[in-house]
């Protein structure tokens, strides 16, 4: 829904339509995020991109992330990946794997985002608090779905 820049680093706002949740990443992770959602293309790969381009050497996708748990405000996820070479029969791989990292990777490769369903229906409802900092002028952001901001 939107990347938003704190004085800590940024917010992640992740929603479906109807409800938002938010959580903070690291202000490197968030640039990372915010050039690939933005079409930037850096004049060398970055860590993520790098990342990607040796999935792909090896015959390798994402197929998708999820958050699956949040412990002591921490939240925990795991980024489904799918290889098929002549090495190999398909394989899919499930790594854990930071948030941050698996939406700054989802963002590359145009993979799906989600979070668990019980996770989903216990956290706090952040609408009012995406749409406040919007309307305060809290930052620029970046819709992950290229659409406009709510």
């Amino acid at each position: 829904m939107a990347l938003l820049p704190t004085q800590a680093g940024c917010a992640v706002f992740l929603g479906d339509g109807t409800k938002t949740i938010v959580f903070y990443i690291d202000p490197g992770v968030g640039a990372s995020i915010n050039a690939s959602l933005s079409g930037q293309v850096p004049q060398r790969p970055l860590t993520h991109d790098l990342y990607m381009l040796t999935l792909q050497a090896f015959g390798g996708k994402v197929s998708r992330a999820v958050i699956v748990r949040m412990e002591n405000d921490v939240y925990y996820a795991r980024l489904i990946l799918e290889a098929e070479n002549e090495i190999m029969e398909r394989k899919i791989v499930e790594i854990d794997a930071r948030p941050s990292d698996c939406l700054a990777i989802t963002a590359r490769s145009g993979a799906p985002f989600f979070v668990v369903r019980e996770l989903w229906e216990r956290l706090e409802d952040m609408s009012a608090v995406l749409r406040d900092m919007r309307d305060n002028g809290n930052g620029e952001d970046a819709a992950a779905d290229g659409s406009d901001p709510l």
